[in-house]
């Protein structure tokens, strides 16, 4: 008996012991207003080192081939962009948010929270209307736009939102952290959306600079090696002369671009149409959340390894 215990016991100190999963987390950055095609114009070592190490798609679709009503604006973009769902179900049709139904089809935090409510949910944004209207159930939820004080400074907001951002990759543990970046946007709109439009590829440079911030706190987090991260880049609208509005057949306008990039990414070109709504189901899924039938999601999961 003695020799049979011994035997079963060297047997179970010979199998090693499974290492736990790493917990999985989610860096899920906006980039207002960016048409791909500038970025690969701009010199983008950011970007184009999440696309080596992941995947993309160079026309994200900002429509859905259902609905196609709404406006080719920030409102109904950033509320697909945050709820997986197009503007017939989450209300919004432009930038007035009138009629929104974020209760019905919330921000993919609220899902989140449902499936695991110890997430902890960070959005650090430079556009108030997404903090005011589309955020909830967020633990940290902050807007960091001055439109009350004269001038505004977009590469200023924008680097304060990142700095917030860089500061809770550093100190704290987001299971999910959204940082909306803006002033590509603002460029496009002062002196055009184009490639050969110096300012606004300056503001894409500078963006890129804002995203290698983000990048370099999280992968200097002490905990970093035991961590999964999924980090997805995604733009809500592109653009042609100054503008964006009414561009439901400006390809110009209705090509985003989609950027999912990580250890669970696959690599190269995203084969077949991506669309907005599939940034946050990519999200919630790499997060091990199970997408229930009720939530109604137009969204699928791109770019994730099988």
């Amino acid at each position: 008996m003695k020799i049979y215990l011994l035997g079963l016991l060297c047997l179970t100190l010979a199998i090693p012991l499974s290492a736990a999963e790493p917990a999985r987390k989610v860096l899920y950055i906006g980039i207002d207003g960016t048409r791909f095609d500038a970025i690969e114009k701009a010199d983008t070592p950011q970007l184009d080192a999440l696309m080596k190490d992941g995947c993309y798609s160079p026309t994200c679709l900002i429509l859905g081939e259902r609905y196609q009503k709404n406006d080719t604006v920030s409102g109904p973009g950033w509320s697909s962009i945050l709820t997986g769902v197009w503007a017939d179900k989450h209300g919004v049709n432009d930038n007035r948010f009138v009629g929104s139904k974020y209760t019905e089809f919330p921000h993919f935090f609220v899902r989140l929270k449902e499936a695991i409510p110890t997430a902890r949910t960070v959005s650090h944004v430079t556009w108030e209307p997404i903090h005011k209207f589309v955020t909830a159930s967020a633990d940290v939820s902050v807007n960091y736009e001055e439109r009350a004080h004269g001038v505004l400074d977009y590469d200023r907001y924008d680097n304060a939102a990142v700095a917030a951002s860089v500061k809770e990759l550093s100190e704290g543990n987001p299971t999910a952290l959204f940082t909306y970046i803006g002033q590509v946007d603002i460029a496009g709109h002062t002196h055009g959306f184009h490639p050969s439009v110096p300012q606004y590829i300056e503001a894409i440079e500078r963006a890129d600079k804002l995203v290698g911030q983000l990048i370099a706190a999280m992968k200097a987090r002490k905990t970093f090696a035991d961590e999964n991260w999924l980090v997805v880049v995604i733009s809500d609208h592109g653009g042609k002369g100054k503008g964006h509005g009414s561009g439901h057949k400006s390809p110009e306008i209705l090509n985003s671009f989609l950027i999912v990039s990580g250890a669970n990414a696959e690599r190269g070109e995203i084969d077949g149409p991506t669309y907005l709504v599939d940034g946050p189901v990519t999200v919630l899924t790499h997060l091990g959340v199970k997408l229930k039938d009720e939530w109604q999601l137009d969204g699928q999961p791109r770019g994730l390894k099988k």
